[in-house]
């Protein structure tokens, strides 16, 4: 299941997926009106009924980033690990830069991937940079926050989404990528089993 995003602008090379996902996840990060969610890489943005292509049904991890943050260094490397070990196909990071917690991602868009892409060598998808609290929070933090009861507090919050578009887990940056690869491996194997037994 896919959804649109009316009127935005699409940038993600894999291309556009059309649709509706069965939870407000979905509407959340792609169809709110006063949204722009444009993931980055690519040879520059698609002004059509523009959509935001994002990789459900999947598991997700969504992560507010930092570039210049103390908990970089092991969060970009466990993400990218968890990224190559499980994804693309049943799971994906969903990384949302951000320069709201001691101003940790002062830099644009280009810098921010071209950093992360060179330093780390990610392969998951690098969103624009967006505020994740406050009354100017990105819509997807919104639902995450509402639905999980835990706002961001500082860089590196952690929040697992299921392929309904459920927040099942949120973690602060205190807690690794390795402290909670069990519960995200084991909503891959789950979602596995299900496509099995779908077929």
């Amino acid at each position: 299941m896919y959804f649109c995003s009316d009127a935005r602008v699409c940038t993600w090379d894999v291309g556009c997926l059309c649709g509706r996902v069965g939870a407000h996840w979905g509407a959340a990060l792609a169809c709110h009106p006063a949204l722009e969610v444009r993931p980055r890489g690519t040879q520059g943005p698609t002004t059509q009924a523009a959509c935001v292509r994002l990789l459900l049904p999947q598991v997700s991890l969504v992560v507010n980033v930092a570039s210049a943050c103390g908990f970089t260094d092991g969060h970009y490397r466990g993400l990218q690990q968890l990224q190559r070990d499980l994804g693309p196909r049943h799971f994906t990071v969903l990384a949302f830069p951000c320069n709201q917690f001691g101003q940790q991602e002062p830099d644009g868009d280009r810098e921010i991937e071209s950093f992360a892409r060179r330093t780390y060598g990610v392969s998951f998808p690098m969103f624009s940079k967006v505020a994740v609290t406050g009354t100017g929070a990105h819509p997807a933090f919104k639902y995450l926050t509402q639905t999980s009861g835990k706002e961001p507090t500082w860089n590196f919050w952690k929040y697992l989404v299921a392929p309904d578009g459920k927040v099942v887990g949120a973690w602060d940056p205190t807690v690794s990528v390795e402290d909670i690869r069990p519960q995200i491996t084991a909503l891959v194997r789950k979602l596995i089993l299900k496509k099995r037994e779908d077929l």
